[in-house]
């Protein structure tokens, strides 16, 4: 291979973006690597893309100045290089204490990831099969918590479920509840100023 990319086990917010980006970079400057640094600044040499002639033109140096590579620290092999750096103290974050994981996993829950891994365990934990659509239910929760009441939104994507289970399940019954429901929410605002409320019956007809 002409490239290699060297990535660490530790780097939770690493995505196939980051990888794509060293590469342009190595390729762009024509330099022997191209790696990222951190939010100060340091060389992260284990989140990188270099040139296979220059890893084993410096590797074949170190091993000849030192009868082998066991126990050199990885600095001696990137201090040999011409390197382009990319800032990203994002990608960049690795975890190595406890503390720096408890700082990933408060980062994921405030970025959405963590959504996926609870609703997996949730359908596992209830033993039911179905694709969920996060976005539309986000939307009708806010939807209602703005429109009518933040406790509305828990409240609101309950009957949903409840109401597509009552229409026989599935992600079109789920969807249909919930266009319902979110007409019904977008339309709260000006109903209740009319004193009217959207689903009333009209004067004279059988609400049932």
């Amino acid at each position: 291979a002409r490239d290699v990319v060297v990535l660490s086990a530790d780097l939770p917010f690493l995505t196939a973006n980051t990888v794509r980006r060293l590469l342009t970079a190595l390729r762009a400057a024509g330099t022997d690597g191209a790696l990222l640094t951190d939010a100060d600044g340091r060389d992260q040499p284990l989140v990188a893309a270099y040139r296979a002639s220059a890893l084993r033109r410096e590797l074949t140096t170190l091993t000849t100045a030192h009868d082998g590579l066991t126990g050199l620290p990885l600095r001696r092999l990137t201090a040999g290089l011409h390197l382009t750096r990319v800032p990203d103290p994002v990608a960049s974050f690795d975890c190595d204490t406890w503390d720096d994981i408890a700082a990933a996993r408060a980062r994921i829950r405030e970025h959405g990831p963590v959504l996926d891994e609870w609703i997996s365990a949730v359908k596992a934990e209830l033993g039911i099969e179905l694709d969920v659509d996060t976005g539309v239910l986000l939307d009708l929760a806010r939807d209602a918590a703005h429109n009518v009441a933040r406790p509305g939104a828990p409240l609101t994507t309950f009957l949903v479920g409840y109401a597509a289970a009552q229409a026989g399940g599935g992600p079109e019954a789920v969807a249909e509840a919930a266009r319902k429901a979110t007409a019904l929410a977008l339309a709260w605002p000006d109903e209740e100023a009319s004193g009217a409320k959207p689903g009333d019956a009209e004067p004279g007809t059988d609400a049932g």
